[in-house]
């Protein structure tokens, strides 16, 4: 499985270049700023991009995390470098990202002729292009609108969060352009979204012999959560919830519980909360838990569902979710203008403020009340 991804992802760039639309070469009037994490091109990368996620308070909070961070990334460093090797030498998430945005605007220009031609910014947050890159390119091509796109469909304050508070300190102590902003934090309950997914279960599903195919067990996969973060109110584990409630629908199926069903032999994993493939879907699922964790446990047959990628009905999700912002959706949502029940950090309270601002959230409550 690994291989043959690996084989198709050195034909991105040449198949990338086949969907470049003409629009693109003119002076883009849409920003489309598409936030991730990112991973490292090549293992030279892995140290730094390491040393930015452990100090990184908005990711991980550790004790004394000025010298703990880095001496975690550099004690980590050769041995993730191997695990990227294990892969093809680095992650492809540029690459899908790449592919991904300009499938994106090319539906939009034909969707919406009067806000293109539109561009796509990549703007990761530990790896290049940075978060500030992408603004400062975005500011370069003078255009007129910005819509903020969380890659991380499901919110958290850890992933989504971090790559906003970054866009906050950019632009901390500089003049902010005349730009109209606007932001899409969070799209887990898009329906064509869980209809890809259940596309993915089912590639999957045929796979398996007629006679087994109900007695497969369908596991979810996610990012990881700090229990404090969830104690807290980080909404992330039921968004997560919510994305894989609506794929099963799709799927008029229901999963099997894997803490109580007992003997189960065959397995599907979905990585429900990635929208391309990277280190944890090519290593930590197909690697560490399809191959070696299946054969101590005994599985007779364990597939993993590939992630949406360039599935055409996860281009039209994103063209649906993006197209609907720019027509109707508000500037910034008030759910992300509020804070977890729990939260005391001051900078997460600066940076809704900061958004507030960024966004004109406070013409748009003018204009409602009017």
């Amino acid at each position: 499985m690994i291989s043959s991804i690996c084989r198709n992802a050195k034909t991105l760039p040449q198949f990338a270049s086949s969907v470049r639309c003409a629009s693109q070469l003119q002076k883009p009037k849409t920003a489309i700023v598409m936030l991730n994490m990112g991973g490292p091109q090549t293992t030279d990368q892995v140290g730094d991009y390491l040393h930015r996620i452990m100090t990184d308070r908005d990711m991980i909070q550790l004790p004394v995390q000025s010298k703990l961070g880095p001496w975690i990334a550099s004690r980590r460093t050769e041995e993730v470098k191997k695990k990227y090797q294990e892969i093809g030498g680095g992650s492809p998430i540029y690459r899908w990202t790449d592919l991904q945005g300009k499938l994106l605007t090319e539906a939009l220009d034909q969707m919406l002729p009067a806000s293109a031609p539109h561009k796509h910014y990549i703007a990761f947050r530990y790896v290049p292009p940075f978060t500030e890159d992408a603004l400062q390119q975005m500011e370069a091509d003078g255009v007129e609108r910005a819509v903020i796109f969380s890659q991380y469909p499901q919110y958290s304050c850890a992933t989504t969060g971090s790559s906003l508070n970054a866009i906050a300190d950019f632009y901390k102590n500089r003049k902010q352009p005349n730009i109209k902003f606007s932001l899409i934090e969070r799209w887990g309950s898009n329906p064509l979204l869980a209809t890809v997914f259940a596309e993915r279960i089912k590639e999957k599903l045929k796979l398996f012999d007629g006679n087994v195919r109900d007695q497969v067990l369908i596991m979810f996969t996610a990012h990881s959560l700090p229990l404090k973060a969830v104690s807290r109110g980080d909404t992330y584990p039921h968004e997560v919830s919510a994305s894989v409630a609506a794929t099963m629908s799709k799927l008029q199926t229901m999963p099997l519980s894997p803490t109580r069903k007992k003997g189960i032999k065959h397995m599907i994993l979905v990585p429900i909360a990635f929208v391309n493939e990277h280190i944890e879907t090519l290593h930590e699922l197909d690697i560490e838990y399809c191959d070696e964790v299946a054969k101590e446990a005994g599985i007779t047959q364990i597939e993993r569902a590939a992630t949406p990628n360039d599935h055409p009905t996860f281009i039209a999700a994103m063209a649906d979710v993006v197209a609907h912002h720019l027509n109707s959706g508000p500037s910034v949502s008030r759910q992300f203008l509020s804070r977890c029940p729990h939260c005391v950090s001051a900078r997460c309270q600066s940076s809704k403020e900061f958004y507030k601002k960024l966004c004109n959230f406070m013409d748009q409550t003018k204009e409602a009340t009017a």
